[in-house]
């Protein structure tokens, strides 16, 4: 061996490790935005149902109503008989469905379910993973 030459190290060298370490974070970064990104798509389709049920709601109670004011109209013309009690009744269960699906569409749409709790989950476990390699 000559003189004044080290010995080949016997693991790896600082500079491998932080540029291992930086590697790793930057996919780490890329997979929770690829995750992010994922996660927000399916609340987005979330938010598309909780709306087209909100519509098909006030769909619904529009058609109560007419329906209401049919038996209305013909409960006042008639006076007598059951015919507006019937159109009553398909009135009630039409507006008893517009708000079942009114009430639906607002939990759908709550903000509480729109948050990314994966991604959020997921960022802190890998923190936690990240530290305890670091500490350990």
């Amino acid at each position: 061996m000559a003189q004044g030459s080290a010995p080949p190290p016997n693991g790896p060298s600082i500079q491998g490790l932080l540029g291992e370490a930086l590697r790793e974070t930057n996919d780490l970064a890329r997979k929770e935005i690829a995750l992010f990104r994922a996660e927000m798509a399916s609340n987005l389709r979330s938010l598309i149902i909780g709306l087209a049920c909100m519509a098909a709601s006030a769909v619904f109670a529009v058609v109560a109503l007419i329906v209401l004011i049919g038996a209305f109209v013909k409960w006042l013309a008639t006076i007598v008989g059951s015919e507006w009690l019937s159109a009553l009744i398909v009135g009630g269960v039409l507006l008893v469905v517009a708000v079942g699906l009114a009430l639906w569409a607002r939990s759908a749409l709550s903000l509480s379910t729109l948050a990314p709790t994966r991604t959020t989950r997921q960022v802190r476990q890998d923190a936690r993973a990240l530290s305890e390699r670091v500490s350990g």
